[in-house]
């Protein structure tokens, strides 16, 4: 198995005004080259800060306490920040999770493209156009002059996602990061938009870590699946795999709370919400809400991530191996 990425035991924290708050928990993740690996979760679950830390985007008032971020075998945590931005846009790559709020209203769609890319390949200015064009139609946008004279309020939704899939892709990226990417979208430009990135990482043989929140698109795209719960992962396995024997309390319970085929079934919910930072839990997070909880064994200690099946890790005390 050859990684492009990993993360190695990252404990990230924020400085509030007396106290620090822990997000990230001895995180350990590996990112083979060439796959589509999903990360999921409810909003606040620390997917997000774990791909921004990737990127060296954390807010300024988070920072990183001990741990690795291996990229091709280099730790970026040691990066310069000349070297960062360097790395970012060229080899790895952002899609952002808000199309509608991503482009910047006051220039035209050629002229942020252009400026991406004589970002990081020194060019002229007819040279960069031509990349552009290239890669406008490499994600299938048609007019493309059109597009190009154009402003971003002129530009649908599904529009301005191919045109920040396309920024992606103006670089030399082997990996790029889809946070949300189908954020308000309706259904059908949903699908186009995880279609085309599908095309594309199966053409230029890129690694994708796929952001989101919705079990049902990644169960068509992904080829792993990460579920994270308050800074912690707390399943991860092969796609397949994990649908198909899903085994934390957590994980099946967004599988659950998704809509039936069966119109006059009710709509199942997690109980409760989300920690915050600042709420103190003992022992497994996720305790307070699961139904499989017990007392004296749950509430004490945090679990540590197992692998229960072959190469299907879990953390839970209730989870016994393989079916």
């Amino acid at each position: 198995m050859d990684n492009l990425l990993e993360i190695k035991n990252l404990n990230l924290f924020f400085k509030g005004d007396k106290q620090e708050y822990q997000a990230l928990y001895d995180l350990n993740l590996s990112f083979e080259k060439g796959k589509v690996h999903a990360i999921v979760g409810e909003s606040g679950c620390g997917k997000t800060m774990t791909v921004m830390s990737v990127l060296g985007l954390i807010p300024k008032t988070a920072y990183i306490k001990s741990g690795e971020i291996l990229f091709s075998g280099e730790n970026v945590l040691e990066y310069k920040a000349s070297e960062m931005r360097n790395l970012r846009g060229n080899r790895i790559s952002l899609i952002p999770q808000d199309p509608m709020t991503s482009l910047n209203p006051l220039y035209t769609i050629e002229n942020q493209l252009v400026e991406a890319v004589q970002a990081h390949i020194k060019v002229n200015k007819r040279h960069a156009l031509r990349k552009v064009k290239e890669v406008l139609a490499l994600v299938k946008i048609p007019n493309i002059e059109n597009i190009l004279k154009s402003y971003p309020h002129e530009l649908s939704g599904g529009m301005k996602q191919r045109v920040l899939i396309a920024m992606a892709l103006l670089g030399n990226s082997e990996l790029i990061i889809a946070d949300e990417p189908t954020t308000a979208l309706d259904v059908t430009i949903q699908k186009q938009i995880m279609d085309l990135i599908l095309e594309i990482q199966r053409e230029l043989n890129v690694t994708v870590i796929l952001i989101s929140h919705d079990l049902a698109l990644i169960s068509n795209y992904a080829d792993t699946v990460t579920v994270m719960y308050a800074g912690h992962v707390v399943e991860k396995a092969d796609a397949k795999e994990f649908l198909s024997n899903v085994k934390h309390p957590y994980s099946m319970a967004l599988l659950n709370s998704l809509p039936s085929a069966n119109t006059g079934a009710v709509l199942k919910v997690i109980s409760g919400i989300p920690p915050s930072l600042n709420e103190k839990i003992d022992g497994c997070k996720f305790h307070p809400r699961c139904q499989y909880a017990e007392a004296g064994l749950c509430d004490i200690e945090s679990p540590k991530l197992e692998e229960k099946c072959k190469s299907h890790w879990c953390a839970c005390y209730k989870v016994s191996g393989c079916l």
